[in-house]
């Protein structure tokens, strides 16, 4: 990497987005675009893209073609695109798939995924996770977070952490309805290791490689979310076991519940074959419901342990 100082430039000033401005800020001066900026100035964007060495997409999958797009003709040709998105868009892509249609693969781009919850973060505790790139000029930005809380590997399964870590907002809301219903931390145990080993095949199916949905992206997200109480994914499953549901978004530009969002274009699309992942249906049929939960589990108990099902 050159010894010019690090130009970066973070899209969303949301809880993420504010934190990597002031996990960065001390060492690089980080710029911060929002979409407000473009009432006063259309072009912001552009402007403050150009010449930037990163350009940390810290907002949701929903906006990322649009904007990806508008980056694509006025980025140097060293500029790396990372985005933490961890949803998909209307059209059922992922950031990887958003990415390779709209910046190809003669840009340099990739995904930064783990256990980051930005409340950490901001206390100065720390951070895990994966860099995932589709080059080596992407996954050296490894180094901008080195003297950071924030610990990442790097590595180039960037399909297998995309949908690690989509499908992981799937899961996690169950696994919060579960708990707030109190029905018991051996359930918690059972639906997490059940989880990730439907995520392991599920991100296989989709062209990944099942040891990525067991790191950072898979499994230390989905433990992180699953029993953090500032996880917001965990507490859109308690809303919803309690019938509680008019204040969950899941449209719009900046989505505010992915797992909801991802649910139901998962569906729409057909991305994962209903079927075949007893858990991620019951995942799924539970956020898009409404649903009996308690019944619901019964069945699924029923036909998880049926003498057939049991051997695996």
């Amino acid at each position: 990497m050159s010894a010019d100082p690090i130009r970066i430039l973070i899209l969303g000033n949301g809880a993420m987005g504010t934190m990597f401005c002031e996990l960065l800020g001390s060492r690089y001066a980080p710029e911060l675009w929002y979409r407000e900026m473009e009432d006063a100035e259309p072009a912001a964007l552009e402007r403050l893209a150009a010449d930037r060495d990163l350009i940390l997409f810290a907002l949701p999958a929903q906006p990322h073609g649009a904007l990806a797009a508008r980056l694509q003709p006025v980025m140097a040709e060293r500029s790396v695109c990372l985005s933490i998105a961890k949803g998909v868009d209307e059209k059922g892509r992922t950031p990887v798939e958003i990415f390779t249609q709209t910046l190809g693969p003669d840009r340099h781009w990739g995904l930064i995924y783990g256990p980051m919850i930005a409340r950490d973060l901001r206390a100065g505790k720390a951070g895990f996770g994966v860099l995932a790139g589709n080059s080596e000029r992407a996954r050296s930005m490894v180094e901008v977070f080195a003297d950071t809380p924030l610990y990442l590997d790097t590595g180039d399964d960037l399909i297998g952490a995309a949908w690690s870590v989509v499908l992981k907002n799937v899961y996690v809301p169950l696994l919060g309805a579960a708990d707030a219903l109190e029905l018991g931390d051996n359930l918690r145990g059972f639906f997490i290791f059940e989880a990730v080993h439907e995520l392991e095949a599920i991100t296989t199916d989709r062209g990944g490689r099942p040891a990525t949905a067991r790191g950072p992206a898979g499994m230390g997200d989905l433990i992180t979310s699953a029993t953090s109480q500032s996880s917001h994914h965990r507490t859109i499953g308690a809303e919803l076991a309690f019938g509680r549901s008019d204040k969950i978004s899941a449209g719009g530009e900046y989505i505010r519940s992915e797992g909801v969002h991802t649910a139901r274009r998962v569906r729409e699309h057909e991305l994962v074959q209903r079927g075949r992942y007893p858990l991620f249906d019951l995942a799924c049929d539970f956020l898009t419901g409404p649903m009996d939960l308690k019944t619901a589990l019964n069945d699924y108990f029923k036909h998880r342990f049926s003498p057939r099902a049991a051997v695996r």
